[in-house]
């Protein structure tokens, strides 16, 4: 029985014997082997959709920014759209609109509700209500405006003749039908020029985006004086009381154009944006079709 015994834990102790180092070197030789050929095929997908998203993000942020210019370019006033082009520095400038009627003209001398143009005037009416303005309204820091042609002698950056001066109190009422807003001026003003549709604008100032690409920024700038002379830079714009914010970055390149427009067709801007991040690059472009009938 005692050999039987020993004879037994002999086989007990080679069946438990442990892993041996040539074992444990194969062994992980392999696991390597395997997990390389899974890095191998599982890399591309996994680059490839990081690549993906990279840009996805990116152009999102490019038509963001595109569709807010194109907004606001759309409610500028017809022909104040200035473009320049200097280095590394794209700037369009405009003057935003909040609203725009039709004044009441209808030749009546001395009229409460008509607007005279021969003389300064300071109360008219509309034949159409406004329609973003809450009633009744009043500001010293906007601007009337009627038939800006965009030439010297009617361009609302001279600040005379189509547009009223700085600090006019502007008062918006409610008229006595519905359709009828009743709007005074305090100075009064002498408009030079009546507008073929009878056409006027509520100007809040101007804005300008700014695209410099060696910032790789985008930036929308607002709340500054009117002035004859473009501001190019941001440092001018900054310098001049401009509220500033971001609206894309990693930009590598942007352009912008105006085309003037005609009696026959609107006029339009051209806007491209390219933006670069991790070596993947995307270019949007959008052209928007803006209103020229002053």
């Amino acid at each position: 029985m005692t050999g039987r015994r020993k004879k037994t834990k002999r086989l007990q102790f080679r069946h438990q014997r442990g892993v041996t180092l040539i074992e444990l070197v194969v062994t992980m030789t392999v696991a390597s082997i395997v997990v390389a050929f899974m890095v191998v095929f599982i890399k591309s997908p996994v680059d490839a959709y990081l690549a993906q998203s990279r840009r996805a993000d990116l152009v999102d942020e490019a038509d963001g920014a595109l569709r807010l210019m194109s907004r606001d370019l759309r409610a500028a006033l017809p022909n104040s759209v200035r473009v320049t082009t200097s280095g590394t520095v794209s700037v369009i400038e405009f003057l935003a609109t909040v609203d725009g009627a039709r004044y009441q003209s209808n030749g009546v001398p001395n009229s409460p509700t008509d607007l005279d143009f021969t003389q300064p005037d300071g109360a008219f009416a509309t034949t159409v209500p406004f329609t973003q303005l809450t009633l009744p309204w009043t500001s010293t820091r906007h601007y009337i405006v009627i038939y800006n042609v965009g030439v010297s002698g009617a361009n609302a950056y001279e600040m005379a003749n189509v547009i009223t001066p700085v600090g006019t109190t502007i008062t918006v009422t409610a008229g006595a039908t519905s359709n009828q807003n009743l709007v005074t001026l305090s100075p009064a003003m002498d408009f030079a020029w009546p507008s073929s549709g009878n056409r006027f604008y509520i100007v809040s100032g101007p804005v300008t985006y700014l695209c410099d690409t060696s910032t790789g920024a985008l930036s929308r700038y607002s709340g500054y004086p009117i002035t004859t002379v473009q501001p190019t830079s941001a440092a001018s714009l900054t310098g001049a009381g401009a509220s500033v914010g971001v609206v894309a970055t990693d930009v590598s390149n942007c352009g912008f154009a105006y085309s003037a427009g005609t009696a026959q067709r609107n006029s339009s801007a051209t806007l491209t944006l390219s933006l670069t991040r991790s070596g993947e690059t995307i270019q949007l472009f959008q052209q928007v079709q803006l209103t020229n009938a002053p």
